[in-house]
């Protein structure tokens, strides 16, 4: 959906077509007449956040339409006015994406809303509009998108600067749920370099991709042995995008990318398998995150890593049983091949420590069915022994809504993955199934300066990149999770 900005004057007042104007609570504009007043009255409007009134006046000899979007309390905290903000804008897109109507405008002539409240409207209604019908040909009229331009009049000062920021996080969340959502046949480790490629074209960012011969010189058996079960070769994806200071160190941000997980030879139960096209979750965030750095000129150096695998079923797949080795040394027995994703993310993350010595490190996977039966869809978890990457991880994602709970580490959980074999093993048992698996991220995570371990943090998002229902900024489908909660991140912490 555009966003388009046009200002208010006495010669060109939004006055006519489909006009929105953004009421708080309690409140109506100025001047409107006493039919959509006392309609308003009748249908109980009162201005709470996201709430819509909609009616028909005669203006200037045609029919206006005239919507009143509720903004909640005007006297709410600045963080508060921005989630009413936001979801009031994804309300609006919401009624009126589908409804044949093809374009509104905001009249913000009057309102008070000031300009991060109204950037913050602005990219809940674009978020509300992303859809994937690609694959979709029999589509009926009705149920196509027709809202196509959100025009903005009067806006505060500042507005379209703060918008152009919004926009390119916009972008970034919009391809990461491109990337989730299509089907494995379509996007496999090839195919996901080639897309982000071509979005990045132009960006500024620097794209290096590692195949398997690469990664088997350095020595990322754990990551390749999750793929030597498919025909589909893997590939590891490092984007770099250096818009802080010349010698900073990188933040590290490493993703775990199974475009289609089967389970392998531990074969998952056919229900429900075709979920796992989203297993690439983390990547796909990772990939999203660095498209709207780039595009907004993020002041900060970032590196993100996508480990790429497809985990199938065939006659050369790794075994239960198998002992690989991984690129830190450590040597690791599979006892599940199911429990693949933190074979890859292992070698991602010795990988970027010894490539790029990054200052920080934060992973995204959707690691574990553990954490959704420990958080359900509510909440992403969170595992680190850095208070305060785990503090500032945490207000990123209340300020942007993907949130987050610490969950435990420690040494008692570190015996639960001990093989008698090996130096590790890949699964601790049936129990603390989230946290065993973060445990064994952990021991992939070397010193850093004076020998202290590098600030490391582990999302498991398994239960937040996919939603069965509509959200506040988003339809059935890929939400995008991940993105805006590191954008904010770079904002808070290395922009500051």
């Amino acid at each position: 959906m555009k966003i388009a900005f046009r200002a208010s004057t006495a010669t060109t007042p939004a006055t006519t077509g489909n006009i929105v104007h953004a009421c708080p609570a309690g409140t109506l504009p100025g001047g409107l007449e006493v039919a959509l007043a006392e309609g308003a009255k009748a249908q109980r409007f009162a201005g709470k956040a996201g709430q819509i009134f909609e009616g028909f006046v005669p203006r200037e000899g045609t029919v206006a339409r005239v919507v009143l979007l509720g903004l909640g309390k005007a006297d709410a905290s600045p963080a508060a006015r921005a989630h009413a903000a936001e979801k009031a804008g994804a309300a609006l897109t919401a009624k009126y994406l589908t409804s044949g109507v093809e374009a509104l405008t905001l009249d913000l002539a009057h309102s008070t809303l000031a300009a991060p409240e109204v950037a913050a409207l602005l990219l809940a209604a674009r978020l509300r509009a992303w859809r994937f019908d690609a694959y979709r040909t029999t589509l009926k009229d009705d149920e196509k998108p027709s809202l196509a331009t959100l025009e903005v009049v009067g806006a505060p000062a500042g507005t379209e600067a703060l918008w152009a920021q919004e926009a390119a996080l916009a972008e970034g969340v919009e391809f990461t749920r491109h990337l989730v959502t299509q089907p494995a046949n379509k996007l496999y480790p090839e195919s996901f370099v080639t897309a982000c490629e071509a979005a990045y074209a132009g960006s500024g960012l620097g794209v290096r991709v590692l195949g398997p011969e690469e990664m088997r010189t350095l020595g990322m058996g754990a990551l390749l042995g999750v793929a030597q079960g498919s025909v589909r070769e893997p590939r590891l994806l490092v984007l770099s995008w250096n818009g802080g200071a010349k010698g900073v160190a990188p933040t590290a941000f490493v993703g775990k990318g199974v475009t289609f997980d089967t389970g392998g030879i531990s074969l998952k139960p056919p229900a429900g398998m075709e979920d796992m096209k989203w297993d690439m979750g983390g990547a796909g965030a990772v990939a999203g995150t660095m498209l709207a750095l780039a595009r907004r000129g993020a002041r900060a150096n970032v590196v993100g890593v996508c480990g790429l695998v497809e985990n199938m079923p065939d006659g050369n797949a790794q075994r239960p049983g198998d002992v690989v080795t991984s690129m830190a040394g450590q040597t690791i027995e599979v006892i599940n091949t199911d429990a693949e994703g933190r074979l890859v993310l292992c070698d991602a993350l010795t990988f970027v420590q010894r490539e790029y010595k990054p200052a920080a490190i934060i992973d995204l996977a959707t690691l574990t069915g553990a954490i959704i039966a420990t958080l359900a869809h509510e909440y992403a978890g969170i595992f680190a022994h850095d208070d305060a990457l785990v503090a500032a991880l945490t207000a990123a994602g209340e300020a942007t809504g993907e949130r987050l709970w610490r969950l435990p580490l420690g040494k008692a959980y570190d015996k639960m993955i001990d093989s008698p074999i090996a130096d590790i093993k890949n699964m601790g048992g049936k129990y603390a199934g989230s946290i065993t698996a973060a445990q064994f991220l952990a021991r992939f995570i070397e010193g850093g300066a004076q020998g202290h371990p590098v600030p490391w943090a582990h999302l498991d998002i398994a239960g937040t990149v996919w939603a069965d229902k509509p959200g506040k900024t988003w339809d059935k489908g890929a939400t995008g999770f991940g993105v805006r909660l590191l954008d904010r991140y770079v904002r808070d912490m290395l922009e500051g």
